[in-house]
């Protein structure tokens, strides 16, 4: 049976800044180094419009960064959009962590399961609040909510209206403007 070596989060940083991974599109998932999907032209078009339109609606409210790392405490995912608290000179020196998290957005086509799946548990493991997934081939958003022991307790799927975030619910975001 093989056992796989876990990274932490300094080796992980270690292995940035020696320019180890350089050139390669990774991230940090529970303490392995994973291969990140080749971003389609509708993946990158979709996570970047959706950046711009929640940049729009929180303004003066929170910072809104587009495929940035997140340092969570055995992973450095990198969500399409992740939603935190201002101000944005914050993250100067390192990346934002829980507490400072509103909530995050993955776009999926190739990586459906994986978000699903992986990043769920992963997301719900660090407590953030709220996660979503705006699933490109059936137009809909997937929103979890709630974690409790390492997964999300409530979870439903929206292909029209609009949604009112846990931590801004005077902001009304358009499932059509985020999926379409």
């Amino acid at each position: 049976m093989k056992t796989l070596a876990k990274w932490s989060i300094d080796d992980y940083h270690r292995m940035v800044e020696a320019g180890i991974l350089q050139g390669r599109h990774v991230e940090l998932l529970a303490g392995e180094i994973v291969e990140m999907s080749p971003e389609t032209p509708i993946h990158y078009t979709t996570a970047k419009r959706g950046a711009k339109y929640l940049e729009e609606l929180l303004s003066g409210k929170a910072d809104v960064r587009f495929n940035g790392p997140i340092t969570l405490a055995d992973s450095e995912p990198e969500p399409d959009i992740a939603i935190v608290r201002l101000p944005e000179s914050t993250y100067r020196d390192r990346h934002p962590a829980p507490p400072d998290i509103f909530w995050v957005v993955e776009v999926a086509q190739t990586s459906l399961k994986k978000d699903l799946e992986i990043k769920s548990a992963i997301y719900a493991m660090a407590e953030i609040l709220e996660y979503w997934v705006l699933d490109l081939s059936t137009k809909q958003v997937i929103v979890f909510r709630n974690p409790q022991a390492g997964r999300y307790v409530e979870e439903f799927t929206m292909g029209e209206g609009v949604i009112a975030p846990l931590s801004f619910e005077n902001v009304l975001v358009s499932v059509k403007r985020l999926v379409s």
